[in-house]
């Protein structure tokens, strides 16, 4: 059994499709069905049904998923370790982003990286805070950039990169946006958009409203921040947004509440390190220090 039909069937349960693994794969629909075939052979259970057009896991594929992803990355921290001696800096690095960070803040980090280590593939993956935590903690990415949780995870190392203040806001034509010395019992009878509930940014500030009692009303959220944005720019509601997103068609409330989430990476003490991401590690703490 080669590694090759475990890949093929980590994609297709990605995918959830034949077509979109062969194609993720650069093989054929039938080559992908053959090593598919093979394992299910091997382990003598049927590991997909097929529905109409469509394929469905059953759960003997269920059941193997995570052993094989968990058996994947060990190969691959395997081949990592053995790879240390080599003075040449290359291979594929894995690494995700929020989408702020990747928009607003990364090219900066990346680029003086990218130019010394030519040899080195960034492999960047653009999803949420959380989500891209939760990548670092099962070993599919080896660190990512985003905005670091209001009570650190202690299973990963963590490193602070930029404090990033927030400041309510509405649109010019708000009703709130003439008032002045505002307090947050002023907000809750306005409808709120904030992302998720679940996400950082949102943590933040709804901790600061419990601090008093108080709870906003959510009229409805969302989690990319320039979605918010422009709700907010249209008059939809008031946010809390970070200083990088906020231009001329939002209004900054005359609150005296100071807001902040920091901005950081993070990363696994107990996976090896290949030595690419020892490097943009040490160049990340150079320009930290500049």
């Amino acid at each position: 059994m080669n590694i090759a039909a475990f890949e093929a069937f980590l994609k297709v349960m990605e995918t959830g499709s034949i077509s979109m693994a062969a194609e993720k794969l650069f093989i054929t629909q039938p080559a992908v069905s053959k090593r598919i075939q093979s394992l299910e052979h091997f382990f003598n259970v049927q590991l997909f049904d097929s529905v109409g057009r469509n394929i469905q896991p059953t759960q003997a594929a269920e059941r193997l998923l995570p052993q094989v992803q968990q058996w994947i990355y060990q190969l691959e921290d395997m081949h990592r370790d053995l790879s240390q001696s080599q003075t040449e800096i290359a291979g594929k690095l894995k690494i995700g982003t929020s989408h702020h960070i990747g928009l607003h803040h990364l090219a900066k980090q990346l680029q003086p990286f990218a130019e010394q280590f030519p040899q080195v593939e960034l492999d960047v993956h653009f999803v949420d805070s959380e989500q891209a935590l939760q990548l670092v903690l099962s070993g599919e990415i080896e660190l990512a950039f985003l905005t670091l949780p209001p009570k650190p995870d202690t299973r990963l190392k963590h490193r602070v990169l930029w404090n990033d203040p927030l400041s309510f806001v509405v649109a010019p034509f708000h009703p709130l946006a003439q008032q002045k010395r505002l307090k947050l019992e002023d907000l809750i009878t306005y409808p709120s958009l904030l992302p998720a509930s679940n996400t950082y940014t949102s943590q933040i500030t709804l901790a600061e409203f419990a601090k008093y009692g108080l709870k906003p009303y959510a009229s409805m959220s969302t989690n990319p921040l320039e979605s918010i944005r422009m709700l907010v720019s249209i008059g939809l509601g008031w946010s809390v947004l970070p200083h990088t997103l906020i231009n001329e068609d939002l209004c900054i409330l005359d609150l005296d509440i100071k807001l902040e989430r920091q901005l950081g990476i993070v990363w696994h003490p107990e996976r090896s390190q290949s030595k690419a991401m020892q490097c943009l590690l040490n160049q990340l703490e150079s320009l930290r220090k500049e």
